[in-house]
């Protein structure tokens, strides 16, 4: 069995490049998990890529498994699938989900992986994670039938979100971006869409997750009166401005932060574990893969990334394969 990994670090930022580390041998209760494919988040990773972590939220924003500290050398990354090669028997060859970093192998806690259903391919189930984080998003915003709810951003949470919006009975989506090429990811997830200039107003619900202040500004223009937007973006060192002065007090309107790091009040009986099997659940459904919008090779990482994170290379999820045996 090779016992040689191969990881992706920021080394600085902007900078990335593919180290070596020698694997332990599993221990009892533990996997050693041979990675078939990660996701990049484009949103965060991103951020973390350009250094763009504040000093205040490194603790925060460690991912489960990371190594380093921010804002480098540090590995990073939550979105990874593969093949259990040694562990516990009922494991061993099967497709399991993992909150680690872009590395071709790893041992983690038996408990820190999730089985793939098998009605989930491994090439969807990259998208676990971002599907978790609109799970609570939803837990938070708690729609009714009947609501009238716009997304604001068409990223990679933002259409996880209106996909998920698309299945309730009476809801009635639009999801708004400033790139009319969202369009298309719209229609494949059954949702509306529209600019931002010709997006319809009084909605009961907007769920935010454009990452702008100009995003922001605009989804409480969205609202109707006592409405609420919840907000999913992560605004790094950036500061935003909102017209709290003008109509949002006179309209009673509400602005509820959701974050995936803690289960949603709205649903505590549930683990973590619960949420991120749900969302395991809902990938059986093939829209879903409109999120997945490109693909490279592990390797090619060191060259992607710098890409991604300039905009050079438009993307909701863009996904990593390996093909590293044994």
């Amino acid at each position: 069995m090779n016992r040689i990994a191969r990881a992706f670090w920021l080394s600085r930022p902007g900078l990335g490049e593919i180290r070596t580390a020698d694997l332990p041998e599993p221990g009892e209760g533990e996997v050693l998990v041979r990675t078939v494919y990660s996701g990049i988040s484009r949103g965060t990773e991103t951020l973390v890529f350009r250094g763009g972590v504040p000093e205040s939220q490194h603790a925060v924003m460690r991912a489960p498994f990371q190594d380093g500290d921010f804002p480098a050398p540090v590995k990073y990354g939550y979105l990874n699938v593969g093949v259990v090669e040694e562990g516990p028997q009922e494991l061993v060859g099967r497709n399991v989900f993992c909150l680690y970093p872009h590395q071709t192998r790893y041992v983690v806690p038996a408990a820190a992986v999730t089985v793939v259903p098998d009605t989930v391919p491994a090439e969807r189930a990259v998208l676990a994670g971002t599907v978790e984080t609109a799970v609570n998003a939803l837990w938070d915003a708690a729609p009714l039938i009947g609501d009238r709810i716009s997304v604001v951003g068409g990223g990679m949470v933002g259409c996880s979100v209106a996909a998920l919006l698309a299945r309730f009975p009476g809801v009635r989506v639009q999801l708004v971006d400033a790139d009319p090429g969202r369009a298309k990811v719209a229609q494949a997830l059954g949702v509306d869409f529209a600019l931002p200039a010709d997006a319809l107003g009084e909605r009961d619900l907007v769920v935010h997750a454009s990452a702008t202040e100009q995003g922001l500004s605009r989804a409480l223009e969205l609202l109707a009166a006592e409405g609420t937007v919840v907000e999913l973006s992560w605004y790094g060192d950036r500061r935003v401005s909102l017209p709290l002065g003008e109509a949002f007090h006179s309209r009673r309107l509400t602005i509820r932060g959701s974050q995936v790091g803690t289960v949603s009040p709205a649903r505590a009986s549930r683990s973590y574990a619960d949420r991120l099997a749900l969302a395991l659940d809902l990938l059986a459904d093939p829209a879903l893969d409109a999120l997945i919008t490109g693909e490279c090779a592990f390797d090619e990482l060191p060259e992607i990334m710098p890409k991604l994170a300039s905009g050079d290379i438009p993307a909701l999820c863009h996904r990593v394969r390996y093909t590293e045996r044994a």
